[in-house]
């Protein structure tokens, strides 16, 4: 019997009960979707996945997700990787893939360390966080996933918590329902390598964003609500507020690349009739 080798208390168990509880309210059948996994320890699911595998290389889920989509546009595609692998080596297919609006959705499993290389610095971790890679402490201040996504024009853009399993669920399903780019950044401690945001440390600060009345068509808003993060200004100080949202932040009806696509191609043939 295979069994997953995460560290006991996880915070990736909470992600994949969340997922598995989001494609049976789907009613997603494991042929009719596909889940393309990054390396990474997100990557573990792979061997017990609920829907159809595949393990793409380090930071290279997206290129492969989109491929799949274009290829067989009737499925279900996932997108799912760390926050290493995503907004390091991969950074440049996020920006490019939220621009595009492809009908895909994205989860990252953001630990705000490197874990299965056993503890390094990533993209997120915080300023001054000491890792084997940075012994004397981090100099960088850590990415804004949420901003990023924002920027480049994803059209679903969200944040869950891997110890909220029922409040991940419903941001995985109504991603997945989205027609666009959808990213759900997951709040996910490491309890080995990651002393600092432990979930006692996120229970404390985290609240659902969309229970305040807060719109989620103003992306001007969701900007500065992505900036809600302690430890985490411009200036590397922090700030007065040190909750963090979780939650839709924002989401738009807008074209989606394929039928884009279509048009160019179809537009082309006429043109080249000419030529021919």
């Amino acid at each position: 019997m295979y069994e997953p080798t995460w560290c006991p208390g996880c915070g990736n168990f909470g992600i994949f009960t969340a997922l598995k509880n989001a494609l049976m309210q789907l009613s997603i059948k494991p042929t009719d979707a596909v889940a393309i996994f990054d390396i990474g320890c997100n990557s573990n699911m792979v061997d017990w996945s609920p829907i159809t595998p595949f393990e793409s290389l380090h930071g290279r889920p997206l290129p492969v997700a989109q491929g799949v989509k274009m290829a067989k546009p009737e499925l279900t595609v996932l997108a799912i990787s760390g926050d290493g692998g995503c907004y390091g080596e991969g950074g440049n297919h996020l920006l490019h893939a939220a621009k595009r609006n492809m009908d895909i959705t994205l989860l990252v499993h953001d630990n705000q360390v490197y874990a299965l290389t056993t503890g390094q610095t990533s993209p997120t971790s915080e300023k001054s966080f000491k890792t084997k890679s940075t012994p004397m402490g981090s100099h960088d201040l850590p990415v804004n996933p949420i901003a990023i996504a924002l920027a480049a024009g994803a059209s679903f853009v969200a944040r869950g918590f891997a110890g909220d399993i029922p409040h991940l669920t419903d941001m995985i399903v109504k991603a997945v329902n989205h027609q666009g780019f959808s990213i759900v950044d997951i709040l996910q401690p490491c309890v080995s390598f990651n002393p600092i945001n432990t979930f006692d440390w996120f229970k404390q600060r985290v609240y659902d964003l969309n229970k305040s009345g807060y719109q989620t068509d103003q992306k001007i808003k969701a900007m500065e609500k992505a900036f809600e993060w302690p430890f985490a200004s411009a200036q590397g100080k922090p700030p007065d507020n040190e909750r963090i949202p979780i939650g839709i932040f924002f989401q738009e009806e807008r074209e989606i690349f394929q039928p884009r696509i279509i048009k160019t191609e179809s537009n082309f043939d006429s043109l080249t009739k000419d030529f021919i």
